[in-house]
């Protein structure tokens, strides 16, 4: 990724990666891939890792079973030092919206800290072509825990052996 670094003052901004692939299930993979990648080079702890994988996994399975067709999704990562976003999105016919009512929402849900969905239009998703074609789109959000700070209790953590 590239420095992000603002040269006259200091200041960290977002590092943002666009990944677009076929909604085709032998593709999906890689997508799950690069969060799993993204979240490791965080220090997001190998739970975190994985619920990652998980709920970006079951995101682009949702988008998929709404696409329009064999458009692509595209899947933003924005990373920042209190985490990392994910918004995933897929063209759709007019009027369609991302399913929110099964078990793989339910778990989707668990597995971040955020998550919102709907629909919307290119001029409105990140990496969109700022026309109003229709999308349902898929935001996550995970924060990056950071231990060890006085704030941080290892008693309270029954993983930790002493």
């Amino acid at each position: 990724m590239a420095d992000t670094t603002g040269a006259a003052t200091g200041d960290r901004h977002a590092e943002r990666l666009e990944l677009r692939v076929p909604t085709s299930p032998t593709q999906l993979p890689a997508v799950r891939a690069m969060a799993g990648d993204l979240a490791m080079r965080m220090d997001f702890d190998l739970d975190a890792v994985e619920d990652l994988r998980l709920a970006v996994d079951e995101a682009c399975a949702t988008l998929s079973a709404v696409a329009l067709g064999d458009s692509p999704l595209t899947v933003v990562f924005e990373v920042a030092r209190e985490g990392l976003r994910i918004d995933a999105w897929v063209p759709t016919d007019a009027g369609v919206d991302v399913p929110r009512d099964g078990f793989g929402w339910a778990v989707l849900a668990t597995l971040v800290d955020t998550v919102d969905a709907g629909p919307s239009t290119q001029s409105q998703v990140p990496a969109g072509n700022g026309d109003a074609t229709p999308v349902a789109q898929i935001s996550l959000a995970k924060k990056l825990r950071r231990y060890g700070g006085a704030a941080a209790e290892v008693a309270d953590d029954v993983s930790v052996a002493r």
